[in-house]
């Protein structure tokens, strides 16, 4: 490719062996894709049908699996496009843009499980404050407050990202990061990494320490009741729980891929270890939440069988 005409493309590198197994990277990637799709809208549809549902803790549910399926959208379509193309390249425009979008839904989720564990502290811990406290209102506006600060937080580093000057042109990567563009540039990113230091201790840190002190209080709590109680609470509780680990895990083994780029690590372990974080929590979530939320499950349960019901009658 010559880069003196058409230096505002990336290459992505990250992608291998695509001419022999192209094909069934595509198939894998769809039907994860598909999947994640479908799973997600189920439970999001059934929140939104039942009015038994229309709860804060099912509507904190409903915001997170929508997110997923932002997070998913900005990261699978482009995927599928790469692997059936000869050559992987992105538009410096559109990098940046799906960059933003990647580190939005990161963002957006971090806040949206904390304002998750809010609410099942004050449930748990402050139940008599819950219906006082923790009112629709109060909910809709912690759901637009993650999204809106998200957007306009990343948003700012996407801005001083795309005004960074660039030498370099390839990505060692599957698709597009603030982090990896800003290392192309022809001078080191100070401006940008202090930024992210300052984002990070402002939109990461803090809700992941509510998080844990939240459920630690939780679990004193459920330790001084009886076992009927400490059953309930862990019922709602354990869902969020595996939610936060499971995602916490993967933006963890993304943030230790981008820091170590040791070479002793295979190019393929390291490409999946950077899509986790985009594929395992949108898939898993609503399968947890489907399967571990008694009034979720029983919806799915009645559906099922109301279609089962049509079906015959027909």
């Amino acid at each position: 490719m010559d880069y003196s005409i058409n230096f505002t493309y990336f290459t992505l590198g990250g992608h291998v062996d695509l001419q022999h197994y192209k094909y069934v990277y595509f198939m894998i990637t769809l039907k994860a894709y598909i999947m994640i799709v479908c799973f997600n809208t189920v439970i999001i549809s059934v929140i939104c049908r039942n009015k038994c549902l229309h709860e804060p803790m099912y509507i904190f549910i409903a915001a997170l699996l929508c997110n997923s399926l932002f997070g998913s959208t900005a990261f699978y379509p482009k995927l599928l496009i790469d692997l059936l193309s000869e050559t992987q390249i992105v538009s410096h425009e559109a990098c940046v843009f799906q960059a933003f979008c990647m580190y939005t839904y990161a963002v957006s989720e971090f806040l949206l499980l904390s304002a998750m564990a809010f609410d099942r502290y004050m449930s748990i811990c402050k139940p008599l404050h819950y219906a006082t406290i923790v009112k629709m209102h109060i909910v809709r506006k912690l759901i637009f407050f993650s999204c809106f600060f998200s957007c306009c937080t990343v948003g700012v580093g996407a801005l001083l990202a795309s005004q960074h000057q660039l030498c370099k042109f390839k990505l060692n990567r599957l698709y597009c990061d603030l982090y990896s563009i800003v290392k192309l540039g022809c001078t080191r990113p100070t401006v940008y990494n202090l930024y992210g230091l300052v984002i990070a201790s402002i939109a990461v840190f803090p809700p992941v320490i509510f998080i844990i002190y939240s459920y630690i209080r939780i679990l004193s709590v459920c330790l001084k009741n009886s076992k009927d109680f400490r059953r309930k609470a862990l019922q709602t509780c354990l869902p969020h729980i595996l939610v936060f680990i499971i995602f916490s895990v993967n933006i963890c083994f993304e943030i230790i891929n981008h820091r170590l780029e040791s070479n002793q690590i295979p190019h393929i372990i390291t490409m999946i270890m950077s899509v986790n974080y985009a594929l395992i929590p949108p898939l898993f979530n609503p399968i947890i939440y489907g399967i571990k939320m008694q009034g979720i499950f029983d919806s799915i349960r009645r559906l099922i069988s109301w279609k089962r019901r049509t079906q015959i009658s027909f």
